[in-house]
This record gives structure tokens, sequence and C-alpha cells, in this order.
């Protein structure tokens, strides 16, 4: 039976309206209904996703488009991207059993989601950057080509055999902590912190700025943020960049 506090699949650019139906049918089977959708290509909706879909838009999957990925993550507190290279950027990786496990243990905290990259290119790494957790699959190297669609379909079976059993308790939090950030707030902080960065004069030279933004919000994005400590932060930001003896104004004002 399809849960709310289930993963959401996120397909980032996808190409083919024939995949994203096909993703769709196979969420349906194992009881996921949030599709959201990157800047398709051939737009949306697409004919060809209602043919290959067998019903299952009509059975409960939704799907939203967005055009930027930060628009899609929006109440998402853990995600997991699929990708068959590392990247160089330090992250947790595992396979579609891992990424399962850790997004049914996550049913009480919030809302995780899994993010797969277009058919061609894959997922790009500012993409990869934000990932909680990078998913891979033990396919054969000398014939690693897999089907996009196909690609869901291997992490969505993992789902539903932790489905099928007893439910994580919705008010259980392990670690006694508060409300996991969604991932627009974490977005924010990013901005904010690298706005302040940039005129520090941080970024240099400026080839390399694509790359250490990215690896900043590698190495933040592991802390698992909940709503307050993103709170406290960036008011550490603001102090910082107001100047020493000021945040104390701040803080009365």
């Amino acid at each position: 039976m399809a849960d709310h506090r289930s993963p959401a699949i996120i397909l980032h650019s996808p190409q083919l309206g024939e995949n994203i139906g096909a993703a769709a049918r196979v969420m349906r089977n194992f009881g996921l209904t949030d599709l959201r959708l990157v800047a398709p290509r051939d737009g949306w909706p697409n004919p060809a996703a209602d043919t290959m879909s067998a019903g299952a838009f009509d059975a409960g999957v939704t799907v939203t488009v967005h055009q930027t990925l930060q628009d899609a993550l929006e109440g998402i507190t853990w995600l997991a991207a699929a990708t068959a290279r590392l990247r160089g950027i330090e992250k947790r990786v595992g396979d579609a059993q891992g990424a399962a496990q850790v997004a049914h243990e996550r049913l009480g905290t919030g809302k995780s989601a899994i993010m797969f990259g277009a058919e061609k290119s894959g997922l790009p790494n500012d993409a990869v950057a934000v990932a909680d957790f990078l998913m891979t699959y033990p396919v054969d190297t000398d014939f690693k080509s897999l089907n996009l669609a196909q690609a869901v379909c291997v992490f969505c079976a993992e789902w539903g055999k932790l489905a099928i059993g007893p439910r994580a308790d919705e008010g259980d939090n392990k670690a006694g902590l508060g409300d996991l950030a969604p991932r627009d707030e974490l977005y924010r902080m990013f901005e904010h912190f690298e706005e302040e960065l940039e005129r520090a004069g941080y970024f240099f030279p400026p080839e390399k700025t694509p790359l250490m933004k990215d690896n900043l919000r590698a190495a933040l994005i592991r802390a698992d943020w909940t709503r307050q400590e993103v709170q406290t932060f960036r008011g550490a930001i603001k102090a910082l960049a107001l100047g020493r003896g000021k945040a104390r104004v701040l803080r009365e004002d």
C-alpha cells in the first residue's frame, strides 16, 4: 500500500517519456507514488509516458515538474543519488539495499528522495554534491549500460522488501533531535554562506569556484542538519559578516 512518507523518486533531466512512464509503473508496483521531474526534455504531460505507465498515474502516482533541482527538493531531508561514478567528492556510498534501508529508517523523521540522472549523461556534479548518499549498482564492468527505468526498478524492489514489513514508528526519533531541515532551507543556508565567502574573496581562482562550492556543500551536507542548527549556523554567518563586536548589537535588536 502507498504511504505518503515513502521516498520520492526524482528524475533529473529525463529525455524519454517512455522511461518516465515505465519508472512510474514500477514505483506503483512497490508502493511509491511521489515522482518529481526536473526539466524533462520533452516537457510534461507526455503521451509516451502514459502508454508505458500501465495506468500508474490513475493508480496514484503523482507527477510534479520543476525547473531546478532546488525546487524539486522542497521538503526533502535525506537524498540519495544514483551514480556509477564517485566523482572525487567524499560521500557515504552504498547499494540499493543500503539506500532503501536508510530511507526506511527515516520514515518517522522526514521525507527521503532517490535521484536519478538523464539517460545519456547521468547526474551533474552539483546535484551529486547535495546528496547525502551515493547509490551504486554492482553491474558487470564489461557492460554497464542500464536503462533509466530499470535503474529505478532496482531501488523500488529493495524498497518493497522493507515496506512489506513493520513500518518505522512515525514518532520515533532515535537521536532525540529536532525536526530535520528540508533541502530548501539547506540551499538557502548554502547560498548565504557562499555569498559571504564571495565578499571575503575566498573563491580564487575564479575557474575553480564551482568545484570549491560543490566540495563545501558536500562537506556540510554530511551533518544531517536540523532546522534549529540551520538557524544557528546562519546566525553565526551573519555575526561573522557584521564583524567583531557587532553581533551583540544584532541580537539585542
